[in-house]
């Protein structure tokens, strides 16, 4: 062999090995997407109207028998009721009628607010078909909700000529098509997109609930659902009875057996993952969803969410689940279940520090709740739980700042504690809901941000938390309107806070541009009660940061453990700053912050 031929060889190899090991390193990337990206929320029908040609009408509402109903003015006062409203009644038994046209093409409108902002992922709450402006009861899985679309009637006629059972005379609706479009012009801005499966139970609007309502015992899926009564046609009531979530008669459950959801629906179901995580069948699943938050999942047999796994990662080895878990996760993250879990334990420590004033624990059993919560979960799964404060089942922050010193989700809406305060925050309690940030941005897991919460939009409890976004360029009417009769709250301006955007958007790309905050390993250097300070490390190889929260109402001096002589960049305040022979010394402003990351010099 020649030596120009053995160097031709060794260098093959090399390529060859190399090629391995960068195609190691994308596989590596592309499993591990989860802990690399910051998440945001997105409540569809408040997010942004993008097409006010497909606005749903009062009979696609469901309130058809309403005279005068409209679609409700974007900008307008939230509590101040129209005249349509004011003839059915007070806030809390009309608001759940409005409308405000947020639709599918308004999401597809700010993807780039979204990149901007740093976004690498979105969740939806439901899309499908329904009549709520929720879409928790869905009337079928297959089909997106026809006013999200740009066609509503055109839909309804494609509805029309299938069988909602076989999945083989599915078509695709001009709302699902525009849907397909969103994943596709997320994905082309690095953005994931995940959906809500709403799979313990459905709307009483349904197409098999419907046929069992109609048909009764013959009906082909009346083993669908947990019928305890049918109707006796001799009597002027209505006899029909049937299990539903949390007995609210609009939401049927599927009927389980030892297996949990029965074999009829169950079916049903994997026919409907499928369409959504691979839409052409192809087995290529980057035209489809890249995952799923499962709603309620504590309502279904785990089995069925074991076999339901298995599948979604037969079809997609890399898709994300998440599920709605409100306390102790430890079962729901073992292999042969989800991704994740929405983590409302870390909400709710979260709150009980920063938030909380008479109430509020102190750093040392914030630090020890932490640790617990680390404690409970794989390494690998606390780097994918979704680290949210709020959501659309809670309070928002900055409201949750205004009323402190309430259990998490408690008496958080003036519907059922009249004392609950309505108003914006003002700037103090603002500089709280800053601090919340930087600390969800910095510590272990993957951070979700309800919409508009790095906008400045506050709010109660459900319907309070699902305003219409507010978006710069537009101008909106002042909250002036208290919803209960008899009080009275100030006049707050509502407007797009492009400080407080700024704030967040800062966070969010120092997360992104340091692997240290996605993958790092954590330790606690300062958990300080007396005065108020709660001091953190990540490292991963060789990057150290290092961030400093000061909870404190009054100025405080420390002095952080760590290596003398080491300078660290503030990427906060800016400069530098070096360690002396006793560590790092620094004076803090109240309820202040700081992110030090350390600057390695050459041949360090």
């Amino acid at each position: 062999m020649s030596v120009r031929s053995l160097v031709l060889g060794l260098a093959r190899v090399a390529l060859s090995v190399s090629l391995l090991g960068l195609s190691g390193l994308l596989r590596a990337q592309e499993d591990d997407w989860p802990t690399r990206v910051v998440w945001y929320q997105i409540f569809p029908e408040r997010f942004c109207n993008g097409d006010t040609t497909n606005d749903p009408t009062a009979a696609d509402a469901g309130i058809a028998d309403y005279p005068g109903w409209h679609v409700s003015p974007w900008t307008a006062d939230w509590y101040r009721l129209s005249p349509w409203e004011e003839r059915r009644g007070h806030f809390y038994e009309v608001v759940f009628d409005r409308r405000y046209g947020g639709d599918l093409q308004g999401i597809i409108d700010k993807l780039d607010y979204l990149r901007d902002l740093g976004i690498g992922a979105i969740y939806l709450n439901p899309i499908f078909e329904s009549p709520s402006l929720h879409k928790y009861d869905a009337s079928m899985y297959h089909h997106v909700d026809n006013n999200f679309g740009p066609d509503p009637e055109g839909d309804r006629q494609i509805w029309s000529k299938e069988d909602p059972a076989d999945p083989s005379t599915w078509k695709w609706t001009a709302a699902d098509s525009l849907f397909l479009s969103l994943i596709r012009e997320a994905h082309r801005r690095g953005i994931r997109v995940i959906i809500d499966g709403v799979f313990n139970h459905v709307g009483d609007t349904f197409w098999a609930f419907r046929d069992v309502r109609t048909r009764g015992p013959s009906s082909p899926y009346v083993l669908w659902f947990d019928i305890k009564r049918w109707d006796d046609p001799a009597t002027p009531a209505d006899e029909f009875d049937y299990a539903c979530w949390w007995g609210v008669r609009t939401l049927p459950e599927w009927r389980e057996d030892e297996r949990g959801i029965v074999e009829g629906p169950k079916r049903h179901i994997f026919a409907i993952t499928r369409r959504w995580m691979d839409p052409n069948g192809d087995g290529d699943p980057s035209d489809g969803v890249d995952g799923w938050r499962l709603d309620v999942p504590e309502n279904v047999d785990p089995d069925f969410w074991a076999d339901w796994c298995a599948y979604v990662r037969s079809i997609n080895p890399n898709a994300y689940t998440t599920g709605e878990i409100w306390g102790d996760a430890t079962e729901w993250l073992r292999g042969d279940r989800f991704s994740a879990v929405m983590n409302y334990l870390w909400a709710q420590a979260v709150v009980a520090y920063f938030v909380n004033q008479k109430q509020k624990i102190p750093a040392s059993e914030f630090d020890r709740r932490l640790a617990e919560i680390r404690s409970r979960y794989p390494k690998a799964a606390l780097y994918r739980l979704q680290n949210l404060i709020d959501s659309h089942d809670t309070d928002r922050l900055a409201s949750m700042v205004v009323n402190p010193d309430r259990r998490f989700d408690h008496d958080n809406s003036p519907r059922w504690n009249p004392r609950y305060d309505v108003r914006r925050p003002r700037e103090e309690e603002w500089r709280l809901v800053r601090l919340v940030a930087l600390f969800q941005m910095t510590y272990v897991g993957a951070p979700m941000i309800y919409y508009g919460d790095e906008a400045g939009m506050w709010g109660a409890d459900d319907p309070d938390d699902r305003k219409p976004m507010v978006w710069p360029g537009m101008s909106f009417d002042p909250e002036v309107t208290h919803p209960l009769a008899g009080h009275t709250r100030p006049a707050d301006p509502v407007f797009f806070d492009h400080s407080l955007y700024d704030w967040y958007r800062k966070l969010i790309h120092l997360r992104n541009d340091h692997p240290v905050f996605q993958h790092g390993d954590y330790r606690t250097l300062v958990a300080d009660d007396a005065r108020d300070l709660f001091i953190f490390e990540r490292w991963l190889g060789d990057d150290q940061a290092i961030v400093v929260l000061h909870r404190g109402e009054r100025k405080a001096e420390v002095t952080i453990p760590v290596q003398g002589g080491s300078t660290f960049r503030r990427m906060i305040a800016g400069g530098e700053v070096r360690a002396g022979a006793k560590g790092l010394r620094m004076e803090l402003e109240p309820v202040s912050g700081e992110v030090l990351l350390r600057i390695r010099r050459p041949g360090r």
